[in-house]
Order: structure tokens, then C-alpha cells, then sequence
């Protein structure tokens, strides 16, 4: 099975339990989440309607750019929306832009797909069926023209192809988005909510696409697949927009303050987005390790042992509990960007 951050369990076997629990950079989940107000107890017990998905359908329309509302269809975080698809089309040759999140790959070979992981483009044959990529790609932060993917995704339509796009971390980097032309034909965008707005546990994605595809989805999902609270705290964040640019400002501070603490202990950082940092070099598995010793969570990789991604604190205890860990003098800053 694909490895993933988030999870303690192993490092607990190796180093046993941190007298202050652990610190889990180990995802790219803003460690600031939205505020969630409290939702009435018939929310909880209420079964999804739909005027509560349509509502959710135009506030996510409204957030991504799309210009139809149609066109968004929800499901229970992206990660469904992964495995669903390589089961609702016919056996195909796929093209991962790899490395990249691993689950895609793995579910497409899962369903019995020819799946071939490329580090460019320019590998993909005419013969591919389905190309798929990550816009900003996790874990290094690489980024992708978005007119050569609308060439590429009109090229993939015209053969009965598809080009899968996962934007999970694009709601910092709006600018890469597709979603304003969702709807073309071959065009599959996948937006994860949990990410950006640090609500991971709410398990809330969606699916751009045209009708088809987005009906194929939503029948092989069945009904009621986003729970209602899903559906009331989605539209309510989605529809916030100066929550929104100020956390993409916060964000890409905290990064600029992750940077330069990596950077002033010796470690190089090479790409990743505001929320997560990857750091590259012949010192990441000592990195990793010492940050382990010190109760802190950060991902590695099998596939490079000299990457590590590194999430983004929260609290100026964390980023306090970080820089001790790195044995470096306390960064001097004003404070944390997400300081009320």
C-alpha cells in the first residue's frame, strides 16, 4: 500500500512516545484550520438534501472560478474521486507525471490499467489514454503551464482521452487553475477542500468535469456521499473570501519563515508550496531523524532518500518547538502571520 504522512504509529515503534505528543508536519494541511461555527443538531441528524448540495455546487463554483455550477460535483474528499475513476472507464494506458502523489498510479493499476509513471510530458505517447498530473505537484511544489495542459487536454478529447488534473494544493496558487474551463471536453479537474482550509477530517472534495463524466461519478458513488455537516461547513468557507486571501498571505508568510529557519541550520529547500516545504540534500534522512527525536513528524520518501517534506507549523510553540529541534538560534519574528 502507497505510503502517507499523518500517521504516528510507526514512529512511535522507532522512538518511542514524545512526552508532549507529536508535532505532525508530516501533511500539507493548513495547521490553521477555518472556523467552523457550530452547527444546529438537526444538521447532524438531517440526511443530505438537495438544495444543501446545490448550495454547496455554487459556493465551490464561486471559489474555483468555474463558470457553471454544474459542472462541480462533490464527494467524500478527493481521494474517493482517485479511486473511482480508473473503475469507471474502460481498460486504458495511463501516463502518471511522476513522483508525484501516489495513489493515483496505484489506483489506476489497482483497476487493471496499463499505468506508466513519467517525469515529463514530452514522454507522452500518442498511444496514451488517460494522462494525469498534479497542479502544483506534491511533493515538490512543480508547476505546469496551464494553456500547454488546455492544448494537451484538447489533444487527449479528440481521441476519447482524458487529462486528469489534481489541483489539491492549487487554492494557493489560483493562478494554475483550470477550473475556468471546466466542462471541456476530456478536462477532469480534482480540488481537494481539507487542504487549504485545514479541514481534512471533513472528508470533502470535488470533480470538475462536463456532465457525463460528473454523472458517471456520482452514480458509481451512490446517493448521500457528502455528509450534510460536510455540505453546510464547505459552503460556508467557500463562500469566505477574505478568510480566504488572508490565509493565502498568512500561508505563503509562514512559508517565507520556514525557509529561512531550514536555510540558517544548513538545509537547502528546493521547492514545495506554502504549505509544505520540500528540503533536499545528502542531510535530509539526518534531518529527519533528528526532528523524530525531538517529537516532530515530517515525511520521507523510499523513492529519494534525500527529499523531506516539511508541513507548516501553527502556533508559536510549535514554531518554537521546530527551531529547538534544529538547534538553531530562535528566529527572530514578529510573530505567527495567523496571529489574530
Amino acid at each position: 500500500m502507497p505510503e502517507h504522512g499523518g500517521d504516528s504509529t510507526e514512529m512511535e515503534r522507532l522512538y518511542g512516545r514524545p512526552n508532549d505528543g507529536w508535532l505532525d508536519l508530516s501533511t500539507g494541511i493548513n495547521p490553521k484550520p477555518y472556523p467552523v461555527k457550530d452547527l444546529s443538531s438537526d444538521k447532524w441528524g438531517a440526511l443530505p438534501s438537495s438544495k444543501d448540495i446545490t448550495r454547496l455546487c455554487d459556493a465551490a463554483a464561486h471559489h474555483y472560478g468555474a463558470h457553471d455550477a454544474s459542472l462541480v460535483m462533490p464527494a467524500p474528499g478527493t481521494q474517493s474521486l482517485i479511486q473511482s475513476l480508473p473503475r469507471i472507464r474502460q481498460a486504458s494506458r495511463v501516463c502518471v507525471m511522476s513522483p508525484t502523489y501516489n495513489e493515483h498510479a496505484h489506483n489506476w493499476r489497482m483497476a487493471g490499467h496499463d499505468v506508466l509513471e513519467i517525469n515529463d510530458l514530452s514522454e507522452v505517447s500518442s498511444h496514451t489514454d488517460v494522462i494525469i498530473v498534479v497542479n502544483p505537484n506534491n511533493p515538490d511544489g512543480r508547476r505546469l503551464d496551464p494553456e500547454h495542459l488546455k492544448s494537451l487536454a484538447q489533444g487527449q478529447a479528440a481521441k476519447g482521452g482524458w487529462l486528469i488534473v489534481d489541483e489539491a494544493f492549487c487554492d494557493v496558487t489560483p493562478e494554475l487553475s483550470l477550473a475556468g474551463s471546466a466542462g471541456a471536453a476530456g478536462l477532469i479537474i480534482l480540488r481537494s477542500f481539507g487542504k487549504f482550509f485545514g479541514l481534512a477530517g471533513l472528508r470533502l472534495g470535488f470533480a470538475l468535469a462536463d456532465t457525463t463524466i460528473t454523472g458517471q461519478l456520482s452514480n458509481f458513488l451512490g446517493p448521500w456521499s457528502v455528509s450534510t455537516p460536510a455540505l453546510h461547513i464547505g459552503a460556508q468557507a467557500l463562500c469566505n473570501d477574505h478568510w480566504t486571501n488572508r490565509t493565502r498571505q498568512a500561508l505563503q508568510e509562514s512559508a517565507n519563515r520556514m525557509d529561512q529557519l531550514l536555510g540558517h541550520a544548513g538545509y537547502t529547500v528546493t521547492g514545495g508550496t506554502s504549505l509544505f516545504r520540500l528540503v533536499s540534500g545528502d542531510n535530509a534522512a539526518t534531518l529527519f531523524g533528528n526532528l523524530a527525536r525531538n517529537g516532530i513528524l515530517t515525511r520521507r520518501f523510499d523513492y529519494d532518500v534525500q527529499w523531506l517534506r516539511v508541513g507548516i507549523p501553527g502556533r508559536e510553540t510549535d514554531w518554537k518547538r521546530f527551531d529547538d529541534a534544529l538547534g538553531t538560534p530562535a528566529f527572530k519574528a514578529v510573530g505567527s502571520p495567523f496571529a489574530a
